[in-house]
């Protein structure tokens, strides 16, 4: 039972050494940090890449302390005249804790390509692809004024001419029916004319006032005849 428990003991410690060993060579010394693309106006503390900027600084964290770093930049396609062409370089050391900053940086615009060496890299240099486009930015309020100055004077000489020609058209409209009355007039004054020719009816009435009495009178001829 000794042996088993002792050959048991054995194994445990050489798998656990086993799986310490990758984890200790995971991540070298000197090569464990990461390189970022800043705008000007961005924070260090902010751990992302930028890669569209107008002034712009080289922004390093996680790497060994005081480790000194050697960077360049180069113009790179499509808009480079001579792909590869180094257009800006220097140096740096990080402090105690694997972080640095370069000074604000601008590039004409275009598109270029960081290198980032430093001693203890494994393999190729970090990194990082990025614009820089300061046009935009400088002119990006200057279409204000034209819009303003067009929708400005034309809406008002627009809005005064229609309202005048309503009340001039009301005026000319009146005109007609002012004129349409004189002959409603005219023909009120022709109905009364006729009515007073045509008026002189006494005999017509004293006729219909004889024949009424003579037609009562036979009519009361024939009712007495009957019951006699």
């Amino acid at each position: 039972m000794r042996i088993l428990s002792r050959v048991g003991a054995v194994c445990a410690v050489a798998s656990a050494a086993f799986l310490v060993a990758p984890v200790a060579h995971a991540t070298p010394p000197g090569d464990n940090g990461t390189v970022k693309i800043h705008d000007a106006t961005t924070g260090e503390e902010l751990r992302k890449n930028e890669p569209h900027v107008c002034t712009f600084y080289l922004d390093a964290f996680g790497f060994d302390a005081v480790q000194e770093v050697d960077w360049h930049i180069e113009a790179w396609a499509p808009t480079a005249d001579v792909k590869g062409e180094t257009v800006k370089s220097g140096e740096i050391t990080l402090d105690t804790d694997g972080h640095g900053r370069t000074e604000d940086l601008s590039l004409p615009d275009g598109h270029y390509k960081l290198f980032w060496n430093f001693e203890g890299e494994n393999g190729a240099a970090k990194h990082k692809v990025f614009w820089t486009d300061c046009a935009d930015e400088e002119g990006g309020g200057g279409t204000a004024t034209p819009t303003a100055s067009a929708s400005g004077t034309p809406g008002s000489g627009e809005s005064a001419s229609p309202s005048a020609d309503p009340s001039d058209s009301a005026a000319a409209g009146a005109s007609p029916s002012a004129s349409s009355s004189p002959s409603a007039s005219a023909s009120a004054q022709g109905s009364t004319g006729d009515l007073a020719e045509t008026g002189n009816g006494a005999p017509v009435g004293l006729l219909s006032g004889v024949s009424a009495a003579l037609l009562a009178a036979g009519a009361y001829l024939v009712v007495r005849r009957r019951r006699a």
